[in-house]
């Protein structure tokens, strides 16, 4: 018998839970259960499929160099963000004007089509008491980046682990990406980027602050 729309809502929502939970115990994906042989043996078929010779001399290692450059592409499953943030510093002599680092350049990947997205991250906050050193913020931007994204979502994965951790008065991000999945296939648009900002506590709240972000964000001086 057909599950009715009360059921089939039950069945999707424990779906939806249980692959919360696989994706938080391995957050990336197969993780240590998936060996390199297999990755390896996985790229040869896809060299198959394409048409290509895996065994022919300049592919013979091929396999190999993708599988250490997928860890490379990949490495920000293996970090937690939040504890690169934890570190912080209370002898600031009471500063509490808005703290911006501009232009962080960063490479990712479309989970759509595993194309890279290329381009920069300008991430702002005013403290609360407590900074933090800007590697770290730089750091965070990285480990974000170095997964299977979406603009958008990285955008506001920078934002909340900011905000979350260091819980200062507001945070701000803005990011500007080249995405290859538009510009080698598909639509083929050169010269497109994707703007992306997401924007919390006194920059959402007041305009006047959210407008000197912007204006650092879009000086000339720094494009």
């Amino acid at each position: 018998m057909a599950a009715g729309p009360h059921g089939a809502r039950e069945q999707e929502n424990t779906k939806m839970a249980l692959r919360q939970d696989t994706l938080e115990r391995h957050p990336s994906g197969g993780g240590k259960t998936i060996s390199d042989a297999d990755a390896e043996d996985a790229f040869r078929t896809i060299l198959r499929w394409i048409g290509e010779d895996p065994n022919r001399d300049g592919l013979i290692e091929t396999p190999d160099r993708l599988v250490r450059a997928y860890r490379e592409y990949f490495a920000g499953y293996e970090e937690d963000p939040h504890e690169v943030l934890r570190k912080t510093f209370s002898e600031v002599d009471g500063y509490d004007e808005m703290i911006v680092l501009r232009g962080v350049t960063f490479e990712s990947h479309c989970e759509h089509h595993l194309a890279p997205i290329i381009g920069r991250v300008w991430v702002g906050y005013i403290p609360d008491k407590r900074v933090v050193g800007i590697s770290k913020l730089a750091r965070v931007v990285e480990i974000y980046s170095k997964r299977l994204q979406i603009q958008e979502r990285l955008t506001a994965q920078i934002a909340n682990a900011v905000d979350e951790v260091l819980k200062p008065c507001g945070v701000a991000v803005v990011v500007k990406a080249a995405h290859h999945c538009m510009i080698v296939r598909g639509v083929r648009k050169r010269g497109a980027d994707l703007v992306t900002s997401r924007m919390l506590g006194v920059f959402r709240d007041q305009a006047q602050t959210r407008q000197e972000f912007l204006s650092l964000v879009n000086s000339d001086s720094h494009e």
